[in-house]
Formats: C-alpha cells, sequence, structure tokens
C-alpha cells in the first residue's frame, strides 16, 4: 500500500525572495520626466542636455 501526502497537510516552504516595485509605465514616464527636470533645473537649464538629463533620470529610476 502506497501512501500519499494529503497536499493540504504539506507544510509550505517559504522563502524570502527580495522582490521589486512594479511601476505602471505611465506613472515611470512621469517619474523620469521628473527627474530629468531637476537635474536640468540643477545647472540652470543650461540647454543641450535634455536627452542626457532624460537618460541619467532613466537609469536612476531604474535602479529603484
Amino acid at each position: 500500500m502506497s501512501t500519499k501526502a494529503n497536499p493540504s497537510t504539506q507544510k509550505l516552504h517559504t522563502s524570502s525572495v527580495e522582490t521589486a516595485e512594479v511601476i505602471p509605465e505611465p506613472e515611470i514616464d512621469e517619474r523620469i520626466a521628473e527627474l530629468a527636470y531637476y537635474k536640468a533645473e540643477c545647472r540652470g537649464f543650461e540647454p543641450g542636455y535634455e536627452l542626457q538629463d532624460w537618460l541619467e533620470a532613466e537609469k536612476e529610476i531604474s535602479l529603484l
């Protein structure tokens, strides 16, 4: 006679897995735009750095 474990009595194993916050796409763009704005503001809105500001902000947001 074989014995099978009842699924309802089996002990569940949990592990601590770090998960990242999932941010909806429109909200990500808003956060990137806001951070890029602050970067531009810090250097006096000097023109020619818009793409650099955006890419740096995008990188920083992705690390969160």
